[in-house]
């Protein structure tokens, strides 16, 4: 039987786990745009990956619902790795929510379910999930383990409590990470493993976006100050999502993997840190 990757997201992460941890598998490769798509399936078949070219809408059930249906026609799902998502610049607080928060929730609940016996799953979330400031443990739990259609109807997800896009944004990538320690137990009990990555500035085309828009000063700020002194690059998340869909990380689940070039530790404790 075909063991197959599904990634969602063509961009230029998605495409750089692919590539780590495809080699001998079929990818099924999902975006919104079947045009990203067909693009982003040509460079990996070109290096001889055997490619798939799909679109989806996570903030869709139905579209979920049918990309699992092509993927588990060509085989078992042995590794889903969701990258696609709407960032500050790009979208309102609602959008976001619905996209980056209920979308990756809907996604890990209906790959949950064909996830096959020792197969992985890594969902790219973001730094920003770690300079929120602390929730309740009963805030916690609702952004963990409410159901996917109720979860947009929390009380602290409402308009009047999410004014702005930073916030939604901080707040859908908290609760990404809060969901995959959830569903890393369900997951568990088909023998599959679930885990986040949280990414700092990460060179990619948005990333360029973000650098040259309205945020593009405090963005080249949190390079500057930070540790590292540098944005990463696509294939360094790549080579952590390896580490977690392959046999080194067969003891690691449930957990998020801040690699931000220590943003989150100047914010907290250096010259990011806020007056």
């Amino acid at each position: 039987m075909t063991n197959v990757t599904v990634v969602v997201g063509a961009g230029s992460i998605g495409q750089a786990i692919a590539r780590r941890v495809s080699a001998g598998k079929h990818v099924v490769l999902a975006d919104l745009r079947q045009d990203a798509s067909d693009v982003a399936a040509k460079t990996l078949r070109d290096a001889g990956f055997d490619v798939s070219a799909k679109t989806v809408d996570v903030s869709s059930r139905a579209s979920v619902h049918s990309l699992v249906e092509a993927a588990t026609a060509i085989g078992d799902v042995s590794g889903v790795v969701h990258a696609a998502g709407v960032s500050p610049t790009q979208a309102s607080p609602a959008t976001i929510l619905k996209v980056d928060l209920y979308g990756t929730a809907l996604l890990l609940e209906e790959f949950g379910a064909v996830i096959t016996r020792g197969g992985a799953g890594v969902v790219i979330a973001s730094q920003s999930g770690h300079r929120l400031p602390p929730l309740t443990v009963e805030e916690n739990a609702a952004l963990a383990t409410t159901p996917v259609e109720e979860l947009l109807a929390l009380p602290m997800l409402q308009p009047d409590q999410v004014k702005d896009s930073l916030h939604a944004y901080q707040l859908a990538k908290r609760g990404n990470s809060l969901r995959v320690m959830a569903e890393a137990v369900r997951w568990g009990k088909r023998g599959a493993r679930l885990n986040t990555i949280s990414p700092g500035i990460v060179m990619t085309p948005l990333a360029r976006d973000e650098l040259t828009g309205p945020r593009g000063p405090g963005y080249r700020r949190m390079i500057e100050v930070s540790p590292a002194g540098r944005a990463g690059t696509p294939d360094e998340v790549g080579t952590v999502a390896a580490l977690l869909m392959g046999p080194d990380g067969a003891f690691i689940t449930g957990s998020d993997f801040l690699m931000d070039g220590g943003v989150t530790s100047a914010y907290w404790f250096g010259d990011l840190r806020p007056k």
